[in-house]
């Protein structure tokens, strides 16, 4: 195994706001995968390489949550871009760009549905 994480699905309640949300905060298309009794849009990923890939589900049952695990985002060659877009787009930033010393920097916001989601970057 070379990763521990290889998939996450982030709960939605308006699938259309949390997919034009995310689509702007990381400044990539979102695929819309549509399965039955959900609806589903992929995040950008390549299975041929370790990693892992991840996706926004809308479905009964499922609900936004800001406890619990919080998923870690890559927020690019520096998490500053990213994270200006965070509040222009919805979100509500709970922790700035804070050093994480040679691991790089974090950060972490609420997104439109109510999810805590982290920022990652080495810059």
């Amino acid at each position: 195994m070379t990763n521990t994480v290889n998939w996450f699905e982030i709960p939605a309640t308006d699938f259309a706001r949390a997919k034009k949300f995310y689509a702007a905060v990381l400044e990539t298309e979102i695929t819309d995968m549509p399965m039955d009794n959900m609806q589903y849009g992929v995040f950008p990923f390549d299975n041929t390489n370790p990693g892992a890939g991840g996706a926004i589900m809308q479905m009964e049952g499922v609900k936004p949550s800001q406890d619990g695990t919080t998923v870690y985002l890559n927020g690019g060659e520096d998490l500053t871009g990213a994270l200006n877009r965070v509040e222009p787009a919805g979100g509500k930033i709970i922790m700035p760009k804070t050093s994480i010393g040679e691991n790089g920097f974090m950060a972490q916001f609420i997104d439109t549905e109510g999810n805590k989601v982290a920022l990652h970057s080495m810059n």
